[in-house]
């Protein structure tokens, strides 16, 4: 396993009596990166994560998990990882509080620590005026607070989040994001988000994964699967009359891209993104054709997504 992947699945495949829940997954998740895996329900994300966690055992491939193997060492591998699942596993009956201490003592951590530790997580989430108030009679949304809280208690290198925002209100919302760039770019730990929220996933992931019936469609920044899918493009405005010229010229330019002529002299060049616009700007202009106008529009998550899931194809 290279120095800086904290996860690596090969061929990873899984089935359920005849039906193939994952099937033949290879990616590999950097250390320190938010790493987004996307897809519809069904599309094999929690069954991915159960593999990655030594819960469900693979029927083939290979997975190695914190340079471990989840199935032999998925108690090691569990205590170096947090996990949110998407319904909060907090225990009603118990309090804030004792949940936190529960789990603490789960995890090995020393009492003076732990009663420390559950004390810092509890004001963090807001929670700590309601730290001794019974868990049945908290919201949906201080319920998902208090199970992101429990997921951090032991400061684990890896975490796995499905779903970190449901039910949370705005400024709760923004509070778990501002937490996950903070674990991500300051304190270098790895997180594997799960969400089907795309413009979460767009603002938060250094790469993400897109998922379609238990294989893996896409892989890449949002930058490079917008080349590829066609979705990111450059528009140039020339002269008119030079159109038909300025569109051969382009096309040298930029051999690979699709090219689509306007009306008047505007022309759209497909599959590019802006890291293009001076090598297109130049050929033109060295070509003698006046450039009136030249911008990026880049490919959004939601563009991607949704066009990878209507065509059903890889990228």
């Amino acid at each position: 396993m290279p120095d800086d992947a904290v996860i690596r699945a090969r061929a990873l495949t899984c089935r359920f009596g005849d039906v193939v829940a994952v099937d033949g997954l290879d990616f590999d998740v950097h250390r320190g990166e938010v790493f987004g895996f996307l897809g519809q329900n069904g599309a094999g994300k929690t069954t991915t994560v159960r593999l990655l966690n030594g819960v469900l055992e693979p029927a083939s491939g290979a997975v190695e998990v914190l340079g471990l193997d989840p199935v032999r060492d998925g108690v090691e591998v569990r205590q170096q990882s947090g996990v949110l699942t998407e319904t909060s596993s907090v225990d009603g009956r118990l309090t804030a509080e004792e949940n936190l201490l529960f789990w603490g003592r789960f995890y090995g951590l020393p009492e003076r620590e732990l009663a420390t530790r559950a004390a810092e997580l509890l004001r963090e989430f807001g929670l700590a005026e309601r730290a001794r108030d019974r868990v049945s009679a908290f919201s949906t949304g201080m319920r998902q607070r208090l199970a992101l809280a429990r997921a951090l208690l032991h400061r684990p290198e890896l975490l796995f989040l499905d779903e970190p925002t449901a039910g949370l209100d705005p400024l709760a919302a923004r509070h778990v994001h501002e937490l996950i760039e903070a674990m991500s770019r300051r304190e270098g730990r790895t997180v594997f988000l799960c969400t089907h929220n795309l413009v979460e996933a767009q603002r938060l992931c250094d790469r993400v994964a897109v998922l379609g019936r238990g294989r893996i469609l896409a892989l890449g920044t949002t930058a490079e699967l917008g080349r590829r899918l066609g979705a990111a493009r450059v528009g140039v405005e020339v002269d008119p009359s030079r159109r038909a010229e300025a569109a051969s010229v382009v096309a040298r330019a930029v051999p690979a891209a699709a090219i689509d002529a306007g009306s008047g002299g505007a022309l759209t060049i497909r599959g590019v993104g802006r890291d293009a616009v001076p090598a297109i700007v130049a050929a033109l202009v060295a070509d003698g054709i006046p450039v009136y106008r030249a911008a990026s529009a880049e490919a959004t998550l939601e563009d991607i997504y949704f066009g990878l899931l209507g065509s059903g194809g890889a990228v």
